[in-house]
Parts: structure tokens; sequence; C-alpha cells
């Protein structure tokens, strides 16, 4: 074999190579595809929103009331966010009680924003509340703020 034949013989690489790059394409755009059909996609856009609440606690003997207050961040739908507990509790405004109520049974309508505050009353030396934020798809949710009563 003549070594000048071998290193100006180079007809076959560019069809190989074209056809490797075809098939990469091919495989990427199949996937993007799939995924928003399967609706993969959707999932992607569903984190926890950014926000930040606060607990204003009053000691009334057998009733101690509970004030949430959202104090900033996100808009957040109030269809969208609980308030949770061990125990159950009931809204002041609002209707409802349980163990976890939407900031909508507590009264609020639309969007919680910065400054939007629920009331609940119950025993709550030794409760744990949660802001639990659910996504639409009720997929994923997260806990956005956390309080411990005086005695927990």
């Amino acid at each position: 074999m003549n070594v000048k034949e071998l290193l100006a013989d180079d007809d076959a690489v560019s069809p190989v190579i074209g056809v490797i790059l075809m098939v990469a394409i091919t495989v990427i755009l199949a996937a993007v595809i799939g995924t928003f059909v399967l609706g993969l996609g959707d999932q992607v856009s569903e984190t926890a929103p950014q926000a930040s609440f606060s607990f204003d606690y009053t000691d009334n003997g057998a009733n101690d009331n509970l004030t949430v207050t959202h104090d900033s961040g996100e808009a957040i739908n109030a269809d969208n966010v609980n308030l949770t507990a061990g125990s159950s509790f009931t809204a002041v405004t609002g209707s409802g009680s349980g163990t976890s109520l939407t900031f909508t049974d507590l009264g609020v309508s639309g969007d919680v924003t910065a400054g939007t505050s629920v009331e609940v009353t119950g025993d709550f030396n030794s409760e744990t509340f949660r802001v639990v934020w659910t996504a639409e798809s009720g997929s994923t949710s997260a806990t956005l703020q956390k309080w411990s009563g005086p005695d927990a």
C-alpha cells in the first residue's frame, strides 16, 4: 500500500460525518418534541415562589389567635397556598376549620400579595404551623414558612 495514496484518499470522510451529524440532529429534535408532547416541559416551570411570611401570636387562654402575614415576595394564587397544622384550627375570617385550609378558605380572594393577612384561632401552645405552596398540577409542593408555638 502506498502511503501517498492513503493520505490523499479522503473521499469517505465527508459523507460519514454528514450522516453522523444528521442522526445527532434527529435525536435531539425527537427528544425536545417528545418532552413537550408528553407534558414534561410543563413541570420544569413549576418552581416554588419566593415569598416571606410572618406570624403574630396572641395567647388568649384556651383560644389563641395567630395572624399570618405575607411580608414580601411574589404574588401567589390563594387557592395554591395552605396553612397547615397538626391539630384543628378555625378561621377567624372566611369559613372552615381543620388541619389544612387554603388562604381562600381563610378569606383571601385572588392573589396573596405583600400585606395580605389571615387569622386563625385555636389552642396553639405546642403546635407547628406551615405555609405550604402547591403547584397548579398538584405534582409539587414546598413549605414557604414555618412557625412553632411557644411550647413546641
